[in-house]
């Protein structure tokens, strides 16, 4: 569109000819005229704030973010094949989160699909940040319903997100750079903006009110526990305290008014009593909700936490060293406590697990557990072509680093060696699974060293991230981790494990302007996690670290709860009584 169509398209806007345009397109441009005196016909760049006005509106914005991370991960990882970029802005229309390719970084940024870009109504004019934030309302403004020339081009739906009070938060925004022309191709864009913005809602009332009774409801059954359309937080007398925007919609007869302050015994044919009876365990279909005004809907009952859930205990008796191992998780110290065990016996171990799990401190830690006097022999495998150094060693433990990279001639030299020097505990380590390296070695090498095996479990399935991170972040006593920052690193992929994280946190402490370390801070991933889903074989397992806690589950998958629970009834997995 020229400029002189633009102040034509003015000029009819201001007659009332909408000329096609949406009502709510034709008022935003409208206001941009009238009360914001905006010029369309001129090019403005993107407005970028500053950094420390970025970093300010993200330190208020920083329960919200971390809260919607995880969700809006999931929901990048389905839609950047198709070159759409994600906006988390504040209820000032500031970017205070963003997801898109790296690739078209320049182009983005142009554009003001970047972190700290202000799309605030009566700076940018006609967008869908700024336009959602004035209604109120879902909304798509597609190419030419933009006001500014230099946006045109664009496509940008957006949802708002309000919090537990029904006050505006936030504003969800999916974005392309260039869209086909008709504006019915955003109809899908429309529908996954809304829904993320419905799960981030009730991700942050979950978050809100742990100590209260949340009641969640659906207009279907199967998807009451799964991804249920509305819910209301009560206390213990039944007054309302805290919804989702979607409960005024599901609960109210118009779908207007309010519901905070009133009792639940306003709205529903409920008592507070009756709340158990809504609890899992009762079958979905059962589980039925009258509404005053006729309506039946279907209802699912969460008791409030009295108190915190205490981490499982450590198994007791262990040795410091190895208890200094792990946090709360229970593979980690099922396999301790057999080690604690072992510790004073001559049996050999092989620590089987990927790069960077931490293998040879825990050989270590296995040797300062068993007799003192003894010396500590490290072998690193990928550089040994014969074992002639250690003839004389003293006598102690021996750690093969690495034993699947032995050469042959290497292999033959060890065993010898393993033949004369029987006061030579050996602990050997492995990237790959025991069946691969005894594929390896010679048999009678890999019957010497694997006489207990160990398979430590990589970091991405380890319950005791949040001990983990820690205990690490001790290396950085003058930094701290925002809890935006935190999420973020709870839900990577870490094919680089321990060592990796290790890394990560350094980065970010010396590249930190102040002593939190906030999201811009954290550098991207080494490696970007595959789009694949994890395999049915890795299920279980993230299951038992995450103790069977769907939601945690789901974030560690990259996807999404009822895609879990799918998972779990076609594996015929049953949890733990």
């Amino acid at each position: 569109m020229g400029d002189l169509e633009h102040v034509t398209e003015i000029e009819r806007v201001l007659l009332g000819q909408t000329t096609g345009r949406d009502s709510a397109v034709t008022e935003s441009w409208r206001r941009c005229v009238e009360t914001y005196g905006l010029d369309p016909t001129r090019p403005d760049p993107a407005h970028i704030v500053t950094d420390a006005k970025l970093r300010e509106h993200r330190e208020q914005a920083e329960r919200l973010i971390a809260t919607a991370r995880s969700g809006l991960q999931s929901l990048f990882r389905h839609v950047a094949g198709q070159n759409y970029v994600l906006l988390l802005a504040d209820a000032q229309g500031v970017c205070v989160d963003f997801f898109g390719d790296p690739r078209f970084e320049d182009d983005l940024r142009k554009a003001g699909l970047y972190l700290g870009s202000d799309w605030s109504e009566g700076l940018a004019g006609t967008c869908g940040v700024g336009s959602c934030i004035v209604t109120q309302e879902a909304i798509t403004i597609h190419q030419t319903d933009h006001f500014g020339l230099a946006h045109t081009p664009l496509s940008c739906t957006a949802a708002p997100i309000y919090d537990t009070r029904g006050q505006l938060a936030a504003v969800l925004d999916i974005s392309l750079l260039r869209s086909p022309s008709p504006k019915a191709s955003q109809n899908l864009a429309m529908s996954l903006v809304t829904a993320s913005a419905r799960r981030v809602e009730m991700a942050n009332l979950m978050a809100m009110t742990r100590r209260d009774w949340v009641l969640r409801v659906s207009a279907s059954p199967e998807f009451l526990e799964v991804d249920p359309d509305a819910a209301v937080a009560l206390d213990g007398s039944g007054n309302i305290i805290g919804t989702t925007r979607g409960a005024l919609r599901a609960l109210l007869p118009e779908g207007r008014g309010t519901l905070v302050g009133r009792h639940i015994e306003e709205v529903l044919d409920l008592e507070v009593d009756d709340l158990p009876n809504l609890m899992r365990g009762q079958p979905t279909e059962e589980r039925v909700v009258q509404l005053r005004d006729g309506r039946t809907l279907f209802g699912h009952a969460i008791a409030p936490q009295t108190r915190p859930v205490p981490p499982r205990a450590r198994t007791s008796g262990l040795p410091a060293a190895l208890g200094s191992f792990a946090g709360p998780d229970p593979v980690l110290q099922r396999v301790l406590a057999q080690l604690a065990r072992l510790v004073s016996t001559p049996v050999p171990l092989l620590l089987s697990a990927e790069t960077g799990t931490g293998k040879e401190r825990l050989a270590r830690a296995i040797h300062v557990s068993g007799p003192t006097g003894r010396a500590f022999h490290t072998l690193r495998c990928a550089t040994m072509v014969t074992a002639d150094a250690l003839t004389a060693a003293a006598p102690g433990t021996l750690f093969l680093r690495g034993i699947e990279d032995l050469s042959t001639g290497a292999q033959a030299s060890l065993l010898a060696l393993l033949d004369r020097r029987t006061d030579l505990r050996v602990i050997a380590s492995t990237r790959v699974g025991p069946t691969e390296l005894a594929a390896h070695l010679r048999a009678d090498l890999f019957y010497r060293v694997a006489g207990a095996t160990v398979c430590l479990p990589p970091l991405r399935l380890r319950a005791d991230f949040g001990w983990l991170l820690d205990r690490l972040m001790r290396l950085h006593p003058d930094h701290s981790l925002s809890p935006a920052a935190r999420a973020e690193l709870r839900v990577r992929d870490w094919p680089g494990n321990i060592r990796e994280l290790e890394r990560v946190l350094a980065v970010a402490a010396a590249l930190s302007e102040t002593s939190v370390i906030d999201l811009p801070d954290l550098p991207p991933p080494a490696v970007c996690p595959e789009d694949e889903p994890t395999a049915e074989d890795a299920l279980e397992a993230v299951l038992a670290a995450t103790g069977w806690n769907m939601a945690q589950a789901a974030r560690r998958l990259g996807v999404n709860r009822s895609t879990v629970l799918r998972r779990v009834r076609k594996a015929g997995l049953i949890p733990p009584q």
